[in-house]
């Protein structure tokens, strides 16, 4: 689509998965053997031939910066359009809220010459077509459109999603914000599309007013004086709000009708391109329903278990039903279940880690 930007919100992002985002934004958590959770956003628009994508960020930025790049994966290294990575541009002063983002960058808006935008935040892990979101859009003359999604996630404790309140013609009257949603709700994806001119005139003015969150002061503030209709996403999209429900999710690819759903249906998912060599399996190897990335090197036991590009499993290790990011080293003798590593850890020799009611999650680089 010619006439439409892209934007990740990634201002807004929580911290939800504790340890694994300790490092990095939530955007940026590794996902699925290969991927990172933004790749999911950056395909989508990519797929709908968006060839405008602004990344708003705030702090822990540097491995987004890292794996997106000049954007050449996503087909967005190009001399008109192409991609924008929009940090602080006062770093020692702390942001007040996403407004204040956008106001600060407002001219990436001015000097664009598309004339809608759609914004999302970077974590969903979904195939959507944009292009549909924005016919809906158009053809409804909405002034907002919101995405939102029927709630159907494990129960959340804290109250953390924004509910849409619907009429009877689909446009969304009441945004109840943070939320502990039932099965069913309807449930704003933080999807939101608007008229360039329009998305200025309202960022502009909550910056003069001093209002600073996006969803409460640009969208629910405006939703009796604008037509804002909805847009009812229906196809697969888990809520990741804790380590059980990303845990969860990695597995569910381990379904093979969900892998050929997202990697050989309708359209692909980009990632960063490394240049490794195939899978090494020794003849004392044994595994089972397992996401094996290149690079890795497998001598042990590997059963129900997310293995990422360039893992070392010994001789005589087993891992069951766990999570092995990037680089990590799992020596000889070594028990593993239910089990997240962050990337570069190293399990030494005859450790046993056994996860209970939720995984255990082992940080970045440590040694154990």
């Amino acid at each position: 689509m010619e006439r439409v930007i892209g934007v990740i919100n990634l201002v807004n992002d929580k911290q939800y998965l504790k340890e694994l985002t300790q490092h990095r934004c939530l955007a940026a958590v590794p996902f699925g053997g290969r991927y990172r959770l933004i790749d999911f956003t950056m395909s989508n628009f990519i797929n709908a031939q968006i060839k405008k994508v602004g990344i708003f960020t705030k702090d822990k930025y540097r491995s987004i910066m890292d794996h997106l790049g000049n954007g050449k994966e996503w087909d967005l290294d190009r001399r008109n359009g192409g991609l924008f990575i929009l940090p602080p541009i006062h770093p020692d002063k702390s942001i007040v809220g996403d407004v204040q983002q956008f106001y600060d960058h407002l001219e990436f808006f001015k000097r664009s010459h598309e004339d809608t935008v759609i914004l999302s935040p970077g974590h969903h892990v979904y195939k959507i077509n944009f292009n549909d979101v924005i016919k809906s859009h158009r053809e409804s003359g909405a002034d907002i459109t919101v995405v939102y999604k029927d709630y159907n996630g494990e129960p959340v404790d804290k109250p953390i999603y924004h509910k849409c309140i619907l009429d009877a013609d689909d446009n969304v009257k009441n945004l109840e914000l943070y939320t502990s949603p039932k099965q069913g709700d309807p449930v704003c994806t933080e999807t939101f599309v608007f008229s360039k001119k329009l998305l200025i005139e309202l960022i502009t003015k909550c910056y003069e007013n001093g209002e600073y969150d996006f969803i409460r002061d640009v969208v629910k503030a405006n939703l009796q004086r604008l037509k804002v209709n909805s847009y009812h996403f229906k196809g697969y999209m888990p809520f990741i709000h804790s380590i059980s429900s990303y845990y969860k999710t990695n597995m569910e690819f381990l379904n093979p009708q969900v892998t050929k759903e997202f990697f050989f249906d309708n359209w692909e998912i980009y990632t960063k391109t490394k240049h490794e060599p195939p899978v090494k399996y020794a003849t004392t190897s044994n595994v089972s329903n397992s996401l094996i990335a290149n690079g890795s090197d497998i001598e042990g036991t590997v059963e129900n278990s997310i293995i990422f590009r360039g893992v070392k499993i010994r001789k005589g290790a087993t891992v069951k039903n766990s999570i092995i990011m990037q680089k990590c080293v799992i020596d000889e003798g070594t028990y593993l279940e239910n089990v997240i590593t962050d990337k570069q850890v190293n399990v030494t020799f005859e450790k046993i880690i056994i996860g209970e009611f939720t995984p255990t999650v082992i940080k970045k680089a440590e040694i154990i």
